[in-house]
């Protein structure tokens, strides 16, 4: 299956995001709206978060880089693109929530967009899921808060069993 290049801008999941013809979640499952973390929040990225997320992903190129699930080289994203191409990355990830096929979180503080979380189906043999997620190099500091949430998120409102959720000791 050829992955799509992607983005919490555009192009953020580096390609690693498939094209995913079906749910990865059971039907019955409600996938959580968001989740309040300490000092952020997370709500489902889409189109109205074009702009801040352009400008917070862009301003950190080098940052997310060096961050785990992002960094290495066969990673194609982040890449500079205008705002209309993030536009458009903005309206698949919305789309492949609404299908159920992956979801992606804008990470908050106020109305100012500080990273992404993506949840996509797994691409490694014994995962269920893969999950990756940046903050910006100004907020980089609350990198581990945002892992230490998110972790726990998946292990309490998630229905994987063993996501992968990239990390410097799991990628290298």
């Amino acid at each position: 299956m050829p992955a799509t290049p992607t983005s919490c801008g555009s192009g953020s999941t580096g390609g690693w995001v498939s094209s995913v013809p079906e749910p990865f979640v059971p039907a019955d499952f409600q996938v959580p709206a968001g989740l309040d973390g300490p000092g952020f929040r997370l709500e489902p990225l889409g189109p109205e978060h074009n702009e801040r997320d352009h400008a917070a992903w862009m301003s950190s190129i080098d940052h997310i880089r060096s961050t785990p699930g992002f960094d290495l080289a066969e990673r194609a994203w982040p890449v500079e693109m205008s705002l209309e191409q993030n536009l458009q990355d903005l309206e698949m990830h919305a789309s492949h929530f609404e299908q159920r096929t992956g979801f992606t979180y804008s990470v908050l503080d106020g109305d100012q967009v500080i990273g992404c979380v993506y949840i996509y189906p797994a691409i490694r043999s014994g995962s269920d899921a893969e999950v990756r997620s940046w903050v910006t190099a100004e907020r980089a500091e609350q990198d581990p808060a945002v892992r230490d949430a998110v972790s726990a998120w998946l292990e309490r409102a998630w229905p994987f069993a063993e996501p992968h959720y990239a990390s410097a000791r799991s990628e290298r």
